[in-house]
């Protein structure tokens, strides 16, 4: 489970959020909302310890992340709203790449399997400059696959993405959670999932 307590966040000394809290149980999905400024991918960046808020503190199965950083690491995903892929490299060669970097044990069947399903098989050595913003969203949202982890953090995932892949992304948050997982994300997309808390964040912001 993961717990944020009384988190707090501000810059050049100004509020932009403050006593934050949520619990995220397995089997649950949180969906972060607000305006465009308001602090989401803050959050986000916060609850992975990318940025060190102003007060609070964060627990991963009972224990402070800060203390026990390197578990929390290994069952934590984030996908980022910017891409990580590496411009120089094709899809494939990024696919492999996650994989080693994970120590995923995913098999090249499944690989083929999601660039099918994502229809970015025809694009599997196409190096990332040449795709779409969509295309893009796409290739990052199969580490979600390929990392196989129980946390999964998502700063608008939805962003870029057609209907059938919007369904797709959908049917995999509720399979991930119905199997144990949890799933944290911001957006300004109300999707389809069924028991999705909604965190709004301009209840927390400065007034």
């Amino acid at each position: 489970m993961l717990l944020a307590n009384n988190i707090s966040f501000y810059r050049n000394n100004n509020i932009i959020f403050k006593d934050v809290s949520l619990a995220l149980p397995p089997q649950k999905i949180i969906n972060i909302t607000g305006a465009n400024g308001i602090g989401k991918t803050t959050l986000l960046k916060i609850l992975t310890h990318v940025l060190i808020p102003k007060k609070g503190n964060i627990f991963w199965n009972g224990k402070n992340i800060k203390k026990n950083l390197f578990n929390y690491y290994k069952d934590v995903t984030f996908v980022m709203d910017k891409q990580t892929s590496n411009i120089n490299l094709s899809v494939i060669e990024n696919i492999f790449f996650w994989k080693k970097l994970f120590s995923s044990i995913i098999s090249k069947k499944e690989i083929d399997a999601i660039l099918d399903l994502l229809s970015l098989d025809n694009y599997r050595n196409t190096p990332i400059n040449y795709l779409s913003n969509g295309e893009i969203k796409k290739l990052e949202l199969t580490r979600l696959v390929i990392e196989r982890k129980k946390l999964w953090m998502l700063d608008e995932p939805y962003i870029g993405l057609d209907i059938e892949t919007i369904n797709l992304l959908n049917e995999t948050f509720i399979n991930h959670t119905k199997s144990g997982g949890m799933i944290i994300f911001s957006s300004h997309y109300v999707p389809d999932i069924p028991n999705i808390e909604n965190l709004q964040l301009e209840n927390y912001a400065q007034r």
